[in-house]
């Protein structure tokens, strides 16, 4: 199975190639340089939909949020196990 996870754009390493453009992101505390190859138009402070070191696709932030927030619901229960 795979997995897809929202994370939020700290920075871009921006390239003449939109197929080079790169950035960092935060996966809730976790930063990670990842391609925006496919999202040329991100910006700083947008949510992305990253998978395999790749954004997929833009995220509106109140998507991104409950998403994040379902993950986290997720490791609260697992941790009264």
């Amino acid at each position: 199975m795979c997995l897809a996870v929202p994370a939020k754009i700290i920075s871009l390493n921006a390239n003449a190639d939109d197929l080079l453009c790169t950035g960092n992101v935060d996966f809730s505390g976790v930063q990670k340089e990842i391609s925006l190859a496919y999202v040329p138009e991100a910006q700083i402070g947008d949510y992305v939909i990253v998978h395999a070191g790749f954004a997929l696709s833009i995220l509106d932030e109140s998507e991104a949020l409950a998403s994040l927030q379902a993950f986290q619901d997720l490791a609260d229960f697992e941790a009264t196990l």
